[in-house]
């Protein structure tokens, strides 16, 4: 894997734990896998996590930032959900999402969205069945035990980790910023990782 198609060093890809997977792993995620570790762990390829991340940042880049949904149920996307939402200008549920969000105008929380992402299909399945009801393209971070079937793009990353997430979710606010041309280079990006990171 050349370094100059990398978004950042392999080795923060790596110390960041975003490659490591779970020990079970869906038939739907199997392609997106580089091998299993002698632990049981699947690792997840990172190429693919990369380019993958590219892509996305490009086709949220082209949506007004109003008609993006980001969600998270787990405690430690939290903080990354909120800081990529704020930077880019989407809007973000994190914790739980009430029933009829995206189904049922009558309700207060109700919100209408051209794109959802989705931090882990298996946690936030209730997003995940409204956004399929209503035909709102799923874009979300998949780990190895994640079924894929209505995701409509697939990020391959542990969906799980602290760092991990905070890495992710940084990388594509980057990418988003870049493609919008709000930003010329990547170091002109001035949040750094940590700035992603929940706290313990």
């Amino acid at each position: 894997m050349s370094q100059e198609e990398l978004l950042i060093q392999e080795d923060e890809y790596q110390k960041s734990g975003v490659h490591i997977g779970t020990q079970a792993k869906t038939k739907d995620m199997e392609k997106y896998i580089f091998k299993i570790r002698n632990d049981g762990l699947y690792i997840l390829n990172l190429k693919q996590t990369n380019d993958l991340l590219i892509i996305a940042g490009r086709m949220l880049a082209r949506i007004n930032p109003k008609d993006i949904l980001v969600v998270a149920q787990r405690q430690y996307a939290f903080r990354p959900v909120l800081k990529f939402s704020e930077t880019i200008g989407a809007r973000a549920i994190p914790g739980r999402f009430i029933p009829g969000t995206l189904t049922n105008p009558e309700l207060k929380s109700y919100t209408e969205s051209k794109v959802i992402l989705v931090t882990d299909p298996l946690a936030d399945t209730q997003a995940m069945q409204e956004a399929i009801k209503v035909g709102i393209p799923i874009v979300a971070f998949c780990d190895a035990n994640n079924k894929t079937s209505f995701v409509d793009l697939v990020i391959p990353a542990n969906n799980k980790g602290r760092r991990s997430l905070a890495v992710v979710y940084w990388l594509l606010a980057r990418e988003v910023l870049k493609n919008r041309g709000q930003i010329k280079e990547y170091q002109d990006f001035k949040l750094t990782i940590e700035d992603f990171e929940a706290q313990i």
